[in-house]
């Protein structure tokens, strides 16, 4: 099982597939709660010069809610993840697979929640 929704970007710049991104996330009910920058972290903490590397935390309120309200641990787990990051050939976006990261949980209903937020970030990566 794959634990990623993938999409390759081809001959468009890392910071217009960004802007895509936030878009398209806004676009389906997402925020983004937070954003490490992982190649300058790398540089600043490391001295290492990497490709760069941007993950953003991603939340849609709603569904958050609902998660929570059934399992109030899934906090941990949250907010969803999306990564783009620069590869030969383009800039990769890859966004969490919420089933994936919740199959260690026994509780179906939360189960069906995040098939419903793999449903949305699923649209989100198509749409970028």
């Amino acid at each position: 099982m794959s634990y990623t929704i993938n999409r390759l970007i081809e001959n468009v710049e890392f910071e217009e597939v960004d802007l895509r991104v936030r878009k398209a996330l806004g676009d389906h009910g997402f925020g983004v709660l937070t954003e490490i920058d992982v190649k300058a972290t790398m540089k600043t903490k490391l001295d290492k010069d990497m490709f760069p590397y941007r993950i953003l935390g991603a939340c849609s309120p709603g569904m958050a809610w609902e998660a929570i309200g059934l399992e109030p641990r899934v906090g941990a787990m949250l907010p969803c993840n999306v990564i783009l990051r620069e590869v030969s050939g383009g800039i990769e976006v890859s966004a969490v697979d919420p089933v994936a990261s919740m199959a260690a949980i026994d509780n179906d209903e939360l189960k069906r929640v995040a098939g419903n937020v793999r449903d949305m970030l699923s649209k989100v990566v198509k749409e970028i």
